[in-house]
């Protein structure tokens, strides 16, 4: 059964207040878990459980997505914004220095508190930022894509789509390698989430000149990639390891760009083997 979702409200000694939504369960070292944009925490109900086994899991939708209210007028979703509101959020949640797991933009962003020394280790599926220009602007392609098909169909159309395989494979496919295993409602949902979300836009403007450069020493950290991964192709694995020597890369066979649908058990795996790497 889904964990009831709760708000907390981020006061920043810095920064305008802000309010984040979250799942949390389990007992132990807190391992925190970061969406991919226009996504929702529920991407990670599938490991949840697997995870809670052994550690406090707390998911987040980040701020202008899922439940979560976008961030107060003026404020601004690049990295340099983003990743401090986030270090504020795991004080708030009383979470210090966590091991995070982050997907597509929330592996980007896992990287990033690693580079911080803000957290214990770091899981990074599919991360956003090891693209080349040509990369970048299809992905951003797509996704502006999914956004504008999101907002175009209405509700119902959506519902009807939802109860085939063929309907959800047309809705999800991008980012499925099984697209036929989800739910109706869970892809009523996520396309909710992608069409509501106050933070695609700015989220994606931001990222347009986004390139992750730096190493992330002394850490551990894995980067996982689906090896049917449609949107941030696997060959941007290979550079992700290149940028970080230490890291770990490991290939998810036949998995998306969501790996956490198409194989909960493995991804499960690859975050716990990291996560005991980082034990304090």
């Amino acid at each position: 059964m889904a964990t009831p979702v709760s708000f907390a409200r981020v006061t920043p000694a810095d920064r305008p207040p802000f309010t984040v939504a979250y799942e949390r369960k389990g007992a132990g070292e807190p391992v925190v878990l970061l969406h991919g944009i226009g996504h929702h925490l529920q991407a990670w109900r599938p490991v949840c459980d697997i995870l809670a086994a052994s550690h406090e899991v707390i998911s987040l939708d980040l701020p202008g997505f899922g439940a979560s209210p976008a961030l107060p007028d003026g404020s601004s979703y690049d990295l340099s914004s983003v990743v401090p509101l986030l270090i504020a959020a795991f004080a708030e949640l009383g979470a210090d220095r966590p091991h995070v797991v982050g997907n597509s933009l929330g592996g980007l962003l896992a990287l990033e508190l690693g580079r911080a020394r803000a957290v214990r280790s770091v899981t990074a599926l599919s991360p956003a930022g090891f693209w080349t220009p040509a990369e970048r602007r299809y992905a951003f392609g797509v996704l502006r894509g999914m956004y504008a098909g999101a907002q175009a169909l209405p509700h119902p159309v959506v519902e009807t789509l939802a109860r085939t395989a063929l309907g959800r494979a047309s809705l999800t496919g991008t980012i499925y390698a099984h697209p036929g295993r989800r739910t109706a409602e869970a892809v009523v949902a996520e396309t909710r989430a992608l069409r509501e979300a106050p933070g695609f836009t700015p989220t994606l403007t931001a990222g347009r000149g986004v390139r992750f450069t730096a190493d992330v020493p002394d850490l551990p950290v894995t980067i996982g990639w689906g090896s049917r991964d449609r949107l941030l192709l696997p060959r941007q694995g290979v550079r992700a390891k290149h940028t970080i020597p230490g890291a770990r890369l490991v290939r998810l066979p036949g998995c998306g760009h969501v790996p956490m649908h198409d194989d909960p058990a493995l991804v499960a795996r690859v975050i716990l083997d990291t996560v005991n790497q980082g034990v304090s």
